[in-house]
Formats: C-alpha cells, structure tokens, sequence
C-alpha cells in the first residue's frame, strides 16, 4: 500500500489523522540498540510526528485552510498546500510564502524539514520535466503524485564523511551506488547522512552530490524511494524529545519535546527500486547540474529563507523579553544588540520578499524565486545565525542558568517560597514567568536541542565556503560580474594619465591656472 493511498479522500491532503496511519507500514528504525514498532507512539519521536499532524490538519481548518491552500493543477479537483504547486506569477510565489510562514509559525521556526521543504523540488517536475529526459514521465507522475498528497518527503544528498581524500568510487563500500541493473529496475547499496525527519517521512529523495561524480557512472543516480522499502535501515541519533521528556516537562523543555527532527544514519542495503521512481541514471552532467537546473535551489532557498526568518521573529521576540525579565532591557548595549537581531531578522524577510517579487522566467510559463536573493541568503544566514546565539549569550549572560531544575520545584512549597523572592523577575514579573522565558530561551540555545540548531542552521546550505564559490561562479556565468566590472571600466574611462578624459569635470586647480596664464 502507497503513503498516499490512507487518504480517505483523494481530492484532498492527508488528515493529522490519516498522516500518522501512515507511517504505520513496517519502516526499519533502530535507536537505542532496538528497533523502533511504530514512529507514532514511540517516546523518540511521538511529539515530533504529532507536530507534523498538526500542520496537515491546518490544511483543513476553515480558519487557516485558505491562506495555505489552493486548487491542484494536476487535474483531480482537489487541493494541495501551496508551495506544492508550481508559481506562475509573483503572485503565486506571495502566496506560497505566506503559506511556507503560516506552517513555520507552528513550530515557531524550529522545524526545518516539513512537508514543504521538499515540495520546493517537487513543484517543479511538472513545469520542467523534460530535464528529465528518458525519465520525462515519471517526474511528471512525481508532481502528481505528491501534490494531491501534499506528500511528506524528505532527501539525502551527502555522502558520509568518510575518507574523504579518496576519489568517491574508492569508497563503493560506503557511498550510494547501483548494484544491478534489471528489466523491472535498479538495485542500490551504500549510505547517507543526515537523513533529518526520515523516520516520520513517507519518501525519501536521494540524490549525489557533486563530489560523488567520478567515472563510475553507478555513482551517477537520483531516485525516490518509500521509507519501508525491503533494504532501507534507519539508525538514529539520540532523541532529544525522548530525553526531555523523561527527565523534565514541558515547561522545562518546551522545543525539545516536541519539535525535534531525528536524523538519522540511512542506510541501502541492496534496495530495488523500480524504473518508475527513477530521475536520473549513469548521467554524470544531470548530476552536476541538478541544482540550479533542475529549479530545486531557487525553490528550497525560498522556503528555507522564509522559516528561516520566523525563526528570527521568535528568537528577536524571546530576547527582548529575557531582556526585561532581567532587568537588562534599560542598558544602552543591550538595546543595540537587540536592535541587530531586528536588523538581521529585517535582512532575511527581505530576501524572502525579493525571492518572491522578483522571479526569474522558467520553462513552460513558470516562475522561480530570484536566484541572487537565494544566494545571498544562502550566504549569509550561516553567520547570521551564530551571531544571533552568541549575542543571547552575551546580553542575557547568567541569567540562562541562574534557574532551578525543573516545574518539579514549584510543587515544593519549601523551595517554591525562596523561588519567588530570590529568581523573581524585574519590573514586577513573578518568578514562574522568569522561569518559563529563561527555560524556553535555554532550550534554544544551551541544550542538546538547542546546540543541534546551532550545527543544523551553519550547514544548512552546504559547506560555507562553496556556497561563496556558487555566488562567484554564478555571477560569472550570468553576466553579473561582468556588469560589475563593466561599471569600474566606464569609471575608469573618466581619467587617464593626462586628466579627465572629458569635459564635465575641471581639472586640478594647478592645471587651471595654467590654462588662465595660457589664454
């Protein structure tokens, strides 16, 4: 049985409801030494899928279904999330924005692999499917497929690190590669990491990076495949919501409880996939090319900038209240550290403007998000992001840890009486308040969750320094560059060794007067 197929309706999403059905199909996921029997209630993972739940049930709430959704254009009648569809004006990539910020809001930012991110891909194999060449149809019933769905997807794309010195068909044991090739499809082996949210995904995109393309064409393939395929082994990390909530409560641990994405080891030990869930076969040029050509870097910058900038309106937001709660809000630097959070928080909803209204022109009549502002976003939200942390750190200081253990304490009138004198807030605000915006602000920033985002958002894009090769080599190969240039030439064709080249300008004051002596 499909994912897709425990919808009741198909002319509509999944359900919450119907979602967590889904996931109940028999996925190999190991934590702890044991294999996991259903995603859905296990303690590693239960809030996070319940998260998920949530934003599918908002595609059928009368309040918010409007401003997330619209009708399909696959032909069933029925309606998807927006970003599923593809944008064909900036006012479609407006209301795709509103509603990739609208899903954000629900996890407060902190969920980064929702069903959207991977719909950035996903919209676009219907406008350009023949990129795809022999595999034109199957991108085109992958389009369909999960936008009648709103199919939650998510991909794995980087290769383990592992002896990275060696050419990539000298790590065949390790990296993604086929195995056999047969009339009814294509068997794969190897590994990918960090497969994030894949245990509560329904499939799983799995590509290579560039540093994968060597000679060995079996290196050179792209395919989707169903997290319960025979072969497929999930290993993840440790679970932050498990441990937050059998060592705290929820107001000691409000993200971690219910927002975290496991990642996790994937493994493919000789998994068949079927010539119809195949994109891209032996075709090292498809491979290099596959992010900008394929419109999923337009695409996932777009959704990722936006959430991206939630999250900066709550962590902007949560600081100026940790700043008050202490006292601290008076203090001339502070107020200027805040004010940069703002200005930081201003720069990323600008670009995620200047995504939506300025597109650039695509195939079939379609429109991508502008390329440049991705790029800067791409760019610059790896130091943003450390910034915004060491700042909290700096300006709130002690006032992150100066707290007691847990909500266990305010049921001890023995330590609750001291609580509320000694660790009140100021301006008034009772200890319990103080207490729940530290422990929300420490759960951000200080715990394992926490430091987890802090490695998630600095690699988000990629490896820093080549997501700045990118931008150069993309000016360079769009003409950018060379209007740059071409503007310090006209500048320099103003003057030359002998003066000004024309008349606008008059020239030095020495070389006035001996004009005047001359006439």
């Amino acid at each position: 049985m499909r994912a897709e197929d425990f919808r009741r309706d198909r002319t509509r999403p999944f359900t919450g409801a119907e979602y967590l059905e889904s996931l109940r199909d028999g996925r190999e996921v190991y934590i702890n030494g044991e294999r996991i029997a259903d995603v859905t209630t296990h303690p590693a993972m239960r809030n996070a899928a319940r998260s998920h739940a949530r934003l599918y049930d908002a595609l059928h709430d009368e309040k918010t279904r409007d401003r997330l959704t619209s009708p399909t254009d696959t032909g069933n009648g029925g309606y998807t999330h927006k970003y599923f569809r593809v944008a064909r004006s900036p006012q479609d990539l407006v209301a795709q924005q509103g509603a990739i910020a609208d899903w954000a809001r629900m996890s407060y930012g902190w969920m980064g692999r929702t069903a959207d991110y991977k719909a950035a891909l996903m919209n676009t194999l219907g406008a350009n499917a023949e990129w795809y060449g022999p595999f034109k149809d199957n991108a085109l019933a992958w389009h369909k497929r999960a936008q009648e769905a709103a199919m939650f997807m998510n991909h794995a794309i980087v290769n383990p690190p592992i002896d990275r010195d060696k050419p990539a068909d000298q790590v065949k044991d390790v990296f993604v590669h086929i195995t056999k090739e047969t009339d009814a499809g294509i068997y794969v082996k190897g590994a990918k990491v960090v497969a994030t949210s894949s245990a509560l995904t329904h499939y799983n995109f799995l590509a290579q990076g560039s540093a994968t393309v060597t000679e060995d064409p079996s290196l050179s393939v792209m395919f989707i495949v169903p997290m319960n395929a025979p072969g497929i082994k999930m290993f993840c990390r440790v679970s932050y919501e498990e441990t937050a909530n059998k060592t705290g409560h929820p107001f000691d641990y409000p993200l971690s409880s219910r927002f975290d994405e496991n990642d996790a080891i994937l493994v493919l030990d000789d998994v068949f996939i079927p010539w119809e869930d195949v994109l891209v076969l032996r075709d090292a040029k498809k491979i290099l090319s596959f992010h900008p050509a394929s419109g999923f870097m337009h695409g996932y910058c777009f959704q990722g900038c936006t959430r991206f900038a939630v999250k900066l309106d709550f962590l902007a937001g949560l600081l100026a209240k940790a700043l008050r709660a202490t006292g601290g809000a008076a203090f001339r630097g502070n107020q200027a550290a805040l004010g940069e959070v703002i200005a930081l928080r201003h720069m990323f909803w600008s670009f995620s403007n200047a995504m939506a209204h300025n597109p650039i022109p695509w195939a079939n009549g379609a429109v991508l998000p502008n390329l440049e502002a991705a790029l800067a976003y791409r760019t610059f939200m790896s130091e943003a992001y450390p910034r915004v942390i060491e700042t909290v750190r700096r300006v709130v200081a002690s006032g992150l840890i100066y707290l007691p253990s847990s909500a266990k304490d305010f049921a001890n009138p023995e330590i609750d009486r001291y609580l509320s004198q000694y660790v009140r807030g100021s301006g008034g605000m009772g200890h319990i308040e103080r207490i729940k915006i530290m422990k929300l602000l420490w759960d951000a920033t200080g715990t394992e969750f926490g430091g987890r985002h802090a490695l998630y958002e600095l690699n988000y894009a990629g490896a820093p320094e080549e997501v700045r090769l990118q931008v150069l080599k993309g000016a360079e190969r769009g003409g950018r560059l060379a209007e740059m240039e071409a503007l310090v030439d006209q500048c320099m064709s103003d003057y030359d060794e002998s003066g000004w080249t024309g008349d606008t300008w008059l020239p030095p004051l020495g070389a006035e007067v001996g004009l005047k002596a001359a006439e």
